[in-house]
Protein backbone atom coordinates (compact mmCIF):
# COMPACT_ATOMS: atom_id res chain seq x y z
CA UNK A 1 0.00 0.00 0.00
CA UNK A 2 1.26 3.39 -0.91
CA UNK A 3 2.11 5.71 2.13
CA UNK A 4 -0.16 8.58 2.01
CA UNK A 5 1.42 12.10 0.58
CA UNK A 6 3.67 13.89 3.64
CA UNK A 7 1.79 17.44 4.47
CA UNK A 8 3.95 20.05 4.45
CA UNK A 9 3.77 22.05 7.39
CA UNK A 10 2.76 25.65 6.83
CA UNK A 11 2.52 28.82 9.14
CA UNK A 12 -0.11 31.13 8.53
CA UNK A 13 1.26 34.42 8.19
CA UNK A 14 -1.72 35.97 6.83
CA UNK A 15 -3.16 39.16 8.78
CA UNK A 16 -6.20 38.75 11.23
CA UNK A 17 -7.65 41.68 9.34
CA UNK A 18 -7.40 43.44 5.93
CA UNK A 19 -7.75 46.97 5.09
CA UNK A 20 -10.65 45.58 2.87
CA UNK A 21 -12.35 44.35 5.98
CA UNK A 22 -12.12 47.47 8.28
CA UNK A 23 -13.61 49.57 4.91
CA UNK A 24 -16.66 46.80 5.05
CA UNK A 25 -16.99 47.47 8.65
CA UNK A 26 -16.97 51.09 8.44
CA UNK A 27 -19.51 51.05 6.22
CA UNK A 28 -21.59 49.18 7.94
CA UNK A 29 -22.09 50.75 10.83
CA UNK A 30 -22.14 53.92 9.56
CA UNK A 31 -24.26 55.91 11.32
CA UNK A 32 -25.09 53.30 14.00
CA UNK A 33 -24.96 54.76 17.34
CA UNK A 34 -22.07 53.33 19.78
CA UNK A 35 -23.42 51.36 21.69
CA UNK A 36 -25.51 49.68 19.38
CA UNK A 37 -22.49 49.10 17.36
CA UNK A 38 -20.25 47.96 19.81
CA UNK A 39 -23.10 45.34 21.46
CA UNK A 40 -23.13 43.92 17.19
CA UNK A 41 -19.45 43.48 17.58
CA UNK A 42 -19.15 41.78 20.64
CA UNK A 43 -22.18 39.51 20.20
CA UNK A 44 -21.53 38.70 16.77
CA UNK A 45 -17.80 38.09 17.46
CA UNK A 46 -16.51 40.62 14.53
CA UNK A 47 -13.71 41.46 16.51
CA UNK A 48 -12.28 38.06 17.60
CA UNK A 49 -10.27 38.71 20.49
CA UNK A 50 -10.62 41.74 21.90
CA UNK A 51 -9.61 44.15 24.85
CA UNK A 52 -10.54 47.38 25.46
CA UNK A 53 -7.00 49.65 26.38
CA UNK A 54 -7.72 52.38 28.75
CA UNK A 55 -5.06 55.40 30.07
CA UNK A 56 -7.81 56.28 32.59
CA UNK A 57 -7.23 59.63 31.83
CA UNK A 58 -10.14 62.33 31.96
CA UNK A 59 -11.92 61.29 29.33
CA UNK A 60 -11.27 57.44 29.81
CA UNK A 61 -14.81 56.91 31.18
CA UNK A 62 -17.34 57.25 28.70
CA UNK A 63 -15.68 54.32 26.78
CA UNK A 64 -15.55 52.38 29.55
CA UNK A 65 -19.25 53.05 30.59
CA UNK A 66 -20.02 52.08 26.82
CA UNK A 67 -18.00 49.23 26.59
CA UNK A 68 -19.38 47.79 30.05
CA UNK A 69 -22.95 48.42 28.88
CA UNK A 70 -21.96 46.12 26.11
CA UNK A 71 -20.37 43.37 27.75
CA UNK A 72 -18.30 43.78 31.07
CA UNK A 73 -16.58 40.71 30.32
CA UNK A 74 -14.23 42.58 27.94
CA UNK A 75 -11.25 42.65 28.94
CA UNK A 76 -9.82 46.18 30.39
CA UNK A 77 -5.72 46.70 30.02
CA UNK A 78 -4.38 49.36 31.76
CA UNK A 79 -0.33 50.12 30.85
CA UNK A 80 1.30 51.38 34.45
CA UNK A 81 4.49 53.21 33.77
CA UNK A 82 5.30 53.14 37.00
CA UNK A 83 5.49 57.08 36.40
CA UNK A 84 1.68 57.41 36.91
CA UNK A 85 -0.04 59.86 39.40
CA UNK A 86 -1.28 58.42 42.05
CA UNK A 87 -4.70 60.09 40.93
CA UNK A 88 -4.94 57.89 37.84
CA UNK A 89 -4.40 54.68 39.72
CA UNK A 90 -6.87 55.28 42.14
CA UNK A 91 -9.21 56.06 39.63
CA UNK A 92 -8.75 53.36 37.96
CA UNK A 93 -9.68 51.64 40.66
CA UNK A 94 -12.92 53.67 41.03
CA UNK A 95 -13.97 53.15 37.57
CA UNK A 96 -12.99 49.23 37.50
CA UNK A 97 -15.64 48.63 40.35
CA UNK A 98 -18.21 51.48 39.32
CA UNK A 99 -18.87 49.43 35.93
CA UNK A 100 -18.00 46.25 37.04
CA UNK A 101 -15.48 44.69 34.98
CA UNK A 102 -14.67 41.22 35.23
CA UNK A 103 -11.20 41.06 33.55
CA UNK A 104 -8.43 43.66 34.64
CA UNK A 105 -5.07 43.54 33.68
CA UNK A 106 -2.18 45.66 34.28
CA UNK A 107 0.92 45.42 32.44
CA UNK A 108 4.07 47.09 33.51
CA UNK A 109 8.11 47.75 32.15
CA UNK A 110 10.10 44.76 32.61
CA UNK A 111 12.11 45.60 35.76
CA UNK A 112 15.47 44.78 33.83
CA UNK A 113 15.43 46.85 31.00
CA UNK A 114 14.44 49.31 33.23
CA UNK A 115 17.34 49.05 35.67
CA UNK A 116 19.85 49.38 32.55
CA UNK A 117 18.61 51.92 30.11
CA UNK A 118 16.47 54.06 33.10
CA UNK A 119 19.09 53.49 35.77
CA UNK A 120 18.26 57.04 37.63
CA UNK A 121 14.37 56.89 36.26
CA UNK A 122 15.23 60.67 34.57
CA UNK A 123 14.94 59.26 30.98
CA UNK A 124 12.06 61.26 30.39
CA UNK A 125 14.01 64.33 31.12
CA UNK A 126 16.45 64.11 27.85
CA UNK A 127 15.10 61.54 25.85
CA UNK A 128 11.02 61.08 26.29
CA UNK A 129 10.66 58.96 23.12
CA UNK A 130 13.03 56.23 24.87
CA UNK A 131 11.11 56.46 28.08
CA UNK A 132 8.12 56.02 26.13
CA UNK A 133 9.50 52.70 24.05
CA UNK A 134 10.55 50.85 26.98
CA UNK A 135 7.91 52.21 29.88
CA UNK A 136 4.47 52.27 27.56
CA UNK A 137 5.35 50.97 23.77
CA UNK A 138 7.03 47.30 24.56
CA UNK A 139 4.54 46.37 27.51
CA UNK A 140 1.86 47.44 25.29
CA UNK A 141 3.38 45.35 22.62
CA UNK A 142 3.27 42.44 25.26
CA UNK A 143 -0.31 43.07 26.43
CA UNK A 144 -1.64 43.04 22.85
CA UNK A 145 0.20 39.44 22.08
CA UNK A 146 -3.16 36.83 21.50
CA UNK A 147 -5.32 40.04 20.84
CA UNK A 148 -7.47 40.24 17.14
CA UNK A 149 -8.09 43.24 17.98
CA UNK A 150 -8.30 46.62 20.27
CA UNK A 151 -10.30 48.72 21.51
CA UNK A 152 -8.97 52.56 21.57
CA UNK A 153 -10.53 55.91 23.07
CA UNK A 154 -8.49 57.87 20.48
CA UNK A 155 -10.65 60.78 19.38
CA UNK A 156 -10.26 63.32 15.70
CA UNK A 157 -10.99 66.59 17.81
CA UNK A 158 -7.95 65.79 20.54
CA UNK A 159 -4.87 66.53 18.22
CA UNK A 160 -4.56 67.43 14.46
CA UNK A 161 -2.65 63.72 14.58
CA UNK A 162 -6.09 62.36 14.90
CA UNK A 163 -8.03 63.70 12.20
CA UNK A 164 -9.99 61.84 10.24
CA UNK A 165 -9.83 58.83 12.43
CA UNK A 166 -11.66 55.80 11.43
CA UNK A 167 -14.10 53.95 13.18
CA UNK A 168 -12.36 50.91 12.15
CA UNK A 169 -8.78 50.31 11.38
CA UNK A 170 -5.93 48.16 10.91
CA UNK A 171 -2.19 48.01 12.38
CA UNK A 172 0.21 45.55 12.04
CA UNK A 173 -2.50 43.04 10.97
CA UNK A 174 -4.95 43.80 13.85
CA UNK A 175 -8.24 45.49 13.95
CA UNK A 176 -8.05 48.61 15.96
CA UNK A 177 -11.42 50.01 16.96
CA UNK A 178 -11.86 53.90 17.95
CA UNK A 179 -16.10 53.93 19.11
CA UNK A 180 -15.13 57.65 20.26
CA UNK A 181 -13.68 58.51 16.80
CA UNK A 182 -16.22 61.00 15.49
CA UNK A 183 -17.19 62.38 18.93
CA UNK A 184 -16.63 65.55 19.90
CA UNK A 185 -15.33 67.06 23.61
CA UNK A 186 -19.47 68.55 23.72
CA UNK A 187 -20.48 65.26 23.31
CA UNK A 188 -18.68 63.70 26.40
CA UNK A 189 -19.81 66.28 28.43
CA UNK A 190 -23.18 65.42 27.61
CA UNK A 191 -22.76 61.82 28.53
CA UNK A 192 -20.62 62.07 31.41
CA UNK A 193 -23.44 64.45 33.14
CA UNK A 194 -26.20 62.26 31.53
CA UNK A 195 -25.05 58.56 33.42
CA UNK A 196 -23.42 60.74 36.41
CA UNK A 197 -19.64 59.36 35.21
CA UNK A 198 -17.16 60.43 37.88
CA UNK A 199 -14.47 62.63 36.77
CA UNK A 200 -10.63 62.33 37.13
CA UNK A 201 -9.93 63.85 40.37
CA UNK A 202 -6.99 66.41 38.20
CA UNK A 203 -9.29 67.81 35.36
CA UNK A 204 -10.43 70.19 37.59
CA UNK A 205 -7.16 71.33 38.35
CA UNK A 206 -6.78 72.21 34.53
CA UNK A 207 -5.02 68.61 33.79
CA UNK A 208 -6.92 67.87 30.45
CA UNK A 209 -5.02 65.11 28.94
CA UNK A 210 -3.07 62.84 31.58
CA UNK A 211 -0.49 60.71 31.09
CA UNK A 212 2.39 59.88 32.92
CA UNK A 213 3.38 62.61 36.05
CA UNK A 214 6.33 64.15 34.55
CA UNK A 215 4.99 64.63 31.46
CA UNK A 216 1.75 66.14 31.59
CA UNK A 217 0.84 69.74 32.59
CA UNK A 218 -1.96 71.79 32.89
CA UNK A 219 -3.35 72.82 30.10
CA UNK A 220 -3.68 76.57 29.45
CA UNK A 221 -7.23 78.10 27.96
CA UNK A 222 -7.39 78.08 23.74
CA UNK A 223 -4.36 75.24 23.61
CA UNK A 224 -5.40 72.29 22.23
CA UNK A 225 -6.48 69.53 24.97
CA UNK A 226 -3.30 67.09 24.48
CA UNK A 227 -0.76 70.66 24.80
CA UNK A 228 0.07 69.38 28.07
CA UNK A 229 1.97 66.35 27.14
CA UNK A 230 5.70 66.36 26.56
CA UNK A 231 5.58 70.31 26.87
CA UNK A 232 8.57 71.96 24.91
CA UNK A 233 9.19 68.72 22.73
CA UNK A 234 8.53 67.50 19.68
CA UNK A 235 6.22 65.15 20.27
CA UNK A 236 2.64 64.40 20.48
CA UNK A 237 2.42 61.06 20.66
CA UNK A 238 3.62 58.00 23.17
CA UNK A 239 4.51 55.53 20.26
CA UNK A 240 1.20 53.68 21.20
CA UNK A 241 -0.62 54.94 18.61
CA UNK A 242 0.53 56.06 14.52
CA UNK A 243 -0.93 58.92 13.71
CA UNK A 244 -4.02 58.68 11.24
CA UNK A 245 -3.26 58.57 7.76
CA UNK A 246 -4.39 61.37 5.50
CA UNK A 247 -6.17 60.60 2.14
CA UNK A 248 -3.46 60.83 -0.43
CA UNK A 249 -4.02 63.87 -2.82
CA UNK A 250 -2.89 62.90 -6.22
CA UNK A 251 0.02 64.37 -7.91
CA UNK A 252 -1.51 66.35 -10.97
CA UNK A 253 2.46 66.03 -12.30
CA UNK A 254 3.05 63.17 -11.71
CA UNK A 255 2.69 60.49 -15.21
CA UNK A 256 0.63 58.04 -13.39
CA UNK A 257 -2.39 60.43 -12.78
CA UNK A 258 -2.74 61.48 -16.39
CA UNK A 259 -5.77 60.52 -17.70
CA UNK A 260 -6.06 57.91 -20.79
CA UNK A 261 -7.70 58.27 -23.80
Amino acid sequence: MAEPARQIDMIDTRPAFTQAEADALNARFEGVDTLTMLKTVFAEKLAGNVAVVSSFGTESAVLLDLVAKADRSVPVIFVDTMKMFAETLNYRDTLIARFGFTDSRTVAPIADVIAKKDETGLRWSYDPDGCCEIRKVEPMKRAKDGLDTWISGRKAFQSVTRQNLPRFEVEDGRLKLNPLGDWTKGDLEVYFDRENLPRHPLEAQGYLSIGCEPCTSKVKPGEDPRAGRWRGWDKVECGIHSPVTPIPVADPEDPANLPSF
